[in-house]
């Protein structure tokens, strides 16, 4: 499928001004079919058939299937829809500033909401990045973010290691922090947020210390 195939359903905008009613109610019907996919996304269906997305979304099966040939093109579209959408998740306001635990404590802050606010979709995303190029692509871009927001947010221990050794820190601190430890941690072992976070508080404290951290 091209990258333009479905864009106003992707984009998350509005029916332009002057269009019709015929392609405002498609909008409408489009919108309501990708939101049902991220409904069922949520409650762990990562691979939700068209006839589960039109029961939900109250659009009929054959306007589903009018909209997306198949279910790849479907899922597809929902991702990209989300991806878009979640774009502002990653930012780190304020990077870079306070002492070492107020950073510590900022940069946890921001990967567990991030972690909260996009569980559903990363999972499918990460199953469909096997397959997907343009999905990989995307979770590549995501992921050179998360990177770089390490070394912004460490700045001040990082720049005392060489430059070898201030790669190993910041890849491993990103590491730990990414969408899969999290993960592991809240849904395989079961830990609360705080007790996720305080596994990832000593890991990060432990990665610093040697750069002057204490």
């Amino acid at each position: 499928m091209s990258s333009d195939a479905v864009p106003d359903a992707v984009s998350g905008g509005t029916t332009p001004a002057g269009t019709d009613g015929r392609a405002a109610r498609r909008q409408r019907n489009l919108e309501a079919v990708l939101d049902a996919v991220h409904e069922l996304f949520v409650e762990g269906d990562i691979e939700p058939s068209p006839e589960d997305v039109a029961r939900r979304s109250g659009v009929s099966l054959r306007s589903v299937y009018r909209y997306f040939p198949d279910r790849e093109q479907l899922l597809l579209a929902a991702l990209q829809r989300r991806l878009v959408v979640a774009e502002p998740l990653f930012v780190l306001e304020g990077a870079g500033e306070g002492g070492p635990e107020e950073r510590i404590a900022a940069f946890l802050d921001h990967r567990m909401l991030l972690y909260g606010a996009i569980a559903p979709t990363a999972r499918v995303a990460l199953l469909a990045a096997r397959q997907l190029p343009v999905i990989a692509a995307v979770v590549h871009h995501r992921r050179s973010q998360l990177h770089a927001l390490v070394w912004q947010q460490f700045a001040p221990e990082l720049d005392r290691l060489g430059p070898e050794r201030a790669e190993a820190v910041a890849a491993a601190i990103d590491t730990v922090c990414q969408f899969e430890p999290l993960e592991a941690l809240r849904r395989e072992r079961g830990l609360s947020e705080e007790s996720t976070r305080e596994v990832l508080a000593t890991m990060l404290r432990a990665l610093l210390e040697p750069a002057g951290m204490a």
